[in-house]
């Protein structure tokens, strides 16, 4: 909507009316549910391609279907790229749904056919045609410089306990502490709590039965501290983002502010002509 309500400014530097029209159709909610629908049964048919059992029986139909929906797809940008020109672009959004149909027109052989793969990503459209699903990724962008610090931290928290680690259990647990690198590996283990008690920490308390003065606090503030930091900071972001208007609606308001300002305008100049 943002796209189309730009459109409308540029109205009055020449942009044609069937664009707008043609904007407005494409956007609209009716064929925005037909291309949600496409997204849900190509994910679906991709899924079934990776059946060898039905890829015998099926196979013909399934590749069909695909290339079918990849033309609905392709039709989509297309009548976008015919609206908006270059204004298209300027929207991450489409800019991600060009590139995961473009894709799909990678050569099957040679080199790039390994990109042919990336064909998966079609699904990951729904993340740009649900709104629902848009406002979440919005908001995980939105939160990336906050949790950029906090990564920052865990990486420094990480790296010296891992040092510690390797110093302190090493010696007799070289497959788990031996090196820099397992050491990471192993307390990313602990810290997901996947087997950390019987498959590490039990273990190595038998041999160090103080270990547990170094894996106990590492858990709480690796696992209760930091990753709460996590969702604490996307959610925050989440309800900063729901207060706000959306752009659509922000600009729709600033067009009909114009509009008011402009109409008063012209009653002030007729009354002065008046006098």
């Amino acid at each position: 909507m943002g796209d189309l309500l730009l459109l409308k400014r540029l109205n009055e530097s020449g942009v044609a009316d069937w664009r707008i029209r043609l904007a407005n159709w494409v956007d609209s909610d009716a064929v925005q549910r037909w291309v949600i629908s496409a997204i849900v049964l190509n994910g679906l048919i991709l899924g079934l391609e990776t059946n060898e059992a039905l890829m015998e029986s099926w196979g013909v139909w399934l590749k069909f279907i695909d290339k079918a929906l990849l033309a609905v797809f392709t039709i989509e940008i297309a009548l976008k790229l015919l609206a908006y020109r270059q204004v298209f672009f300027r929207s991450g959004w489409n800019l991600f749904d060009f590139l995961v149909v473009a894709v799909a027109f990678v050569p099957g052989a040679g080199p790039w056919s390994v990109l042919r793969t990336l064909r998966v990503f079609r699904v990951l459209r729904l993340l740009t045609a649900v709104p629902q699903l848009k406002r979440v990724v919005a908001a995980f962008i939105h939160a990336i410089p906050g949790l950029s610090g906090v990564m920052l931290v865990m990486a420094i928290f990480f790296y010296t306990m891992a040092i510690l680690a390797t110093t302190l259990f090493g010696e007799a647990f070289p497959e788990w502490f031996g090196t820099l690198g397992a050491s990471l590996y192993s307390l990313f283990q602990v810290m997901t709590l996947e087997s950390w008690s019987m498959g590490i920490v039990r273990p190595v308390m038998e041999v160090y039965p103080w270990a547990w003065a170094f894996f106990v606090p590492f858990i709480v503030i690796a696992t209760f501290t930091i990753l709460n930091l996590f969702i604490g900071i996307i959610v925050s972001t989440m309800q900063e983002l729901s207060v706000l208007p959306d752009p659509a609606t922000r600009d729709g308001e600033i067009l009909r502010t114009l509009g008011r300002m402009e109409d008063e305008l012209e009653r002030l100049r007729a009354q002065l002509r008046n006098r």
